[in-house]
């Protein structure tokens, strides 16, 4: 008998995750030569579930599914919205009846807002994982780019969607398959689950410049109170011109340049996902005042956070 998959799809999911998952299952039955996986599409509700590409995914509400070989949990954007007192007793509901449970992007925040990942390790989006790990303390929560625990599968986003998916495949039915699946995409599997999520970062970045990775990593760790260069590169065991090098054959930036691109793309999530005032993002990001922010915001991103934000009511 094929493995039954249940893809629950929430609003503001992105396209790029849901095919992630699927994609796999698909190409998996088209390689072997045989049906392995089915699935069917659910939505919270039984409409239709908006996706932030503008497509719409149709499916029958996830309160008429009673069990699946594998559940799938597929979110992004709004998640406080999307948790809903039906939707969290749905899937506490399910999970007896689910060999294998998945959250992908912010699924895992569904998941845990139903405390199935309570003293289990997940982890979610790099943007949403210093939220995630003061807000469920009975999870250990880990940067890495996919997590299994139990029968608990998380993963960060698009990217470690797929390589979960590829991990899975190989779990199930062998790593030839999951080797011919990933062929079939042009895709090299990140070395291990336990990379970790870095942006501008990615597995051909830790397998090329594990060094440059591994910095920007702490990069991303310390972005409300910034590292200096010299620090990083001793903790790297290297010196500064070493890391600057290292830098600039990976990258084509220097080290700082780099920091400050990482600390940059944290203000403009805050600046949009957020209402925090610009003085908070300032400090959030490693900014001593709302000035020298504002100046580095126009000159990385070309417009003011005030601007900015007005331009997305419109």
């Amino acid at each position: 008998m094929p493995l039954n998959a249940a893809i629950l799809v929430l609003e503001d999911a992105n396209l790029l995750s849901l095919a992630a998952t699927v994609d796999p299952m698909r190409a998996a039955n088209r390689r072997s030569g045989r049906r392995l996986f089915t699935w069917e599409y659910y939505t919270a509700t039984g409409a239709a579930a908006a996706l932030t590409s503008g497509l719409s995914v149709p499916g029958p509400a996830i309160e008429r599914l009673n069990r699946s070989d594998l559940l799938v949990v597929i979110a992004g954007f709004r998640l406080e919205r999307h948790a809903t007192p039906p939707l969290l007793a749905s899937l506490r509901r399910l999970a007896p009846h689910c060999e294998t449970i998945a959250g992908i992007d912010g699924g895992s925040w569904l998941l845990a807002r139903a405390g199935l990942l309570d003293g289990h390790y997940a982890t979610t989006h790099w943007e949403d994982l210093a939220e995630f790990t003061s807000r469920f303390d009975a999870i250990t929560a880990l940067r890495h780019r996919y997590v299994s625990s139990g029968k608990y599968l998380t993963a960060g986003a698009a990217g470690p969607a797929l390589d979960l998916m590829l991990s899975f495949i190989e779990d199930r039915f062998g790593s030839r398959l999951a080797r011919d699946v990933a062929g079939a995409f042009l895709y090299a599997p990140s070395p291990g689950s336990d990379q970790p999520q870095t942006p501008h970062s990615g597995p051909a970045l830790a397998r090329r410049h594990p060094v440059v990775a591994r910095a920007l990593t702490l990069m991303g760790d310390n972005i409300e109170t910034p590292l200096p260069i010299t620090t990083i590169a001793k903790m790297l065991s290297l010196s500064p011109r070493s890391l600057e090098t290292r830098f600039a054959r990976a990258l084509s930036q220097s080290p700082k340049s780099a920091y400050l691109a990482l600390r940059m793309a944290e203000a403009h999530r805050l600046a949009l996902e957020t209402n925090q005032p610009v003085q908070e993002i300032a400090f959030a990001t490693g900014f001593s005042s709302q000035s020298s922010l504002s100046r580095a915001f126009r000159s990385a991103h070309g417009s003011s956070i005030r601007a900015l934000r007005q331009q997305q009511l419109n």
